[in-house]
């Protein structure tokens, strides 16, 4: 099998990739290990950024997001008992963020690959990336019980940590940022309708809590909990408890309760993997770079990536320069550490850590209310949270 872009994953990241080079009248072929039901079913994250949300338009995915999607203009940080909004569009230029889960997004993009792009195959597991120092790598693969070997002129990773893609680059050239927290996220879906209407960050002396949503019908919550949690310890009266716990404020608001029909634990991390590209062997999201999902970032890096990639080798198709498809890695990273230390910012703002003095306690509320109090400190976290730019 021949073909110009060999994209090794399924995710949103691959799918919108391939979606890009369609459009650009680019040919690619998409191998995915899984099967089309797991994708298009596996929970992650929601929240989407100003420039994923124009992006996915512009590829002519986002119809269903702009009609079933909840646009937030803002979030609630929650402490002392106090609530503290953070308005998006005043602070951030007009931006605003949207909620429409993962799932939903590759839903729509393996639809419109499936009617109008390339072959996507469903149960392809890649076993290597091969001579991606040369100008013919070559991707083995294993389908329908038989093995494959697909030829391309460039190679992308959109297949996590775990894939083959990051394996392929030499050891002596790689290098690799890492930070592993002691804490992690219960997170639960509900059957009740969320009881807040934006995203609610609460820290409090007991943990973190998050309350978000997937729909007007379903809430999504999260609580953070040691590193070490079995998310079957607890019980769901014991997980209301403590959300409603944490998110108590001084005002009489209340956490509206419900069935719930999913809990799991998150492990906290942060990754990144330099550089990005090896010959003509190139990584995206989760292959490259791992945040906490604190600052919801990581959906949003990968489609970062991809742009960039698209960008850059439409402008070698239509121009002959390699120039951008050269500063690929480097033009990536500028973007991902700083999403990695907003990440980071967010997370250690909110999060008590297990060992924590109390003057570091202290000094969490005194950062909190200088975003509370502080204009300019309020905008910074706005444009963070509302994506950097993807030029």
């Amino acid at each position: 099998m021949r073909t110009t872009v060999g994209i090794i994953g399924a995710g949103p990241a691959g799918l919108l990739l391939a979606r890009l080079l369609h459009v650009a009248g680019i040919d690619s072929v998409v191998l995915e290990s899984r099967g089309r039901a797991y994708v298009e079913h596996r929970q992650r994250a929601g929240i989407l950024e100003q420039g994923t949300v124009d992006v996915l338009r512009a590829a002519g995915a986002g119809e269903r997001m702009d009609r079933e999607g909840l646009r937030h203009d803002g979030i609630e940080l929650r402490f002392a008992r106090q609530r503290h909004r953070v308005d998006f569009p005043g602070l951030a230029g007009g931006r605003s963020v949207m909620v429409y889960a993962q799932t939903e997004v590759c839903k729509d993009l393996i639809a419109l690959q499936l009617e109008e792009g390339g072959p996507l195959l469903f149960e392809a597991e890649a076993l290597a990336v091969e001579d991606a120092d040369t100008a013919r790598p070559r991707v083995p693969f294993r389908h329908d019980g038989r093995e494959d070997v697909l030829e391309c002129d460039y190679v992308v990773g959109c297949d996590g940590f775990w894939g083959v893609a990051r394996t392929a680059f030499p050891a002596a050239l790689s290098r690799t940022f890492e930070r592993t927290y002691p804490y992690g996220w219960l997170g639960i879906l509900a059957d009740v309708a969320p009881s807040h209407d934006e995203l609610v960050y609460a820290r409090h002396d007991r943990g973190f809590a998050l309350l978000s949503m997937r729909s007007p019908r379903v809430s999504r919550l999260y609580l953070q909990v040691p590193a070490d949690t079995d998310a079957a310890d607890w019980s769901d009266d014991a997980i209301w408890t403590e959300l409603e716990r944490r998110f108590e404020t001084a005002d009489g608001w209340r956490l509206e309760r419900g069935p719930i029909t999913q809990k799991s634990v998150t492990p906290m991390r942060s990754y990144v993997h330099e550089p990005m590209r090896y010959g003509r062997l190139f990584l995206t999201g989760d292959a490259a770079h791992i945040v906490p999902p604190t600052g919801a970032k990581g959906l949003n890096l990968a489609v970062g990536d991809v742009v960039t990639f698209a960008r850059a080798l439409t402008h070698r198709q239509e121009t002959g320069s390699a120039g951008l498809l050269d500063a690929y890695s480097a033009t990536c990273l500028r973007r991902v550490w700083q999403a990695e230390r907003f990440s980071y910012d967010m997370t250690t703002l909110l999060h008590p850590a297990p060992d924590a003095t109390d003057f570091e306690h202290r000094l969490q509320l005194a950062r909190l209310e200088r975003i509370a109090a502080n204009r300019a400190a309020r905008t910074d976290l706005a444009e963070g949270y509302t994506g950097f730019p993807l030029d």
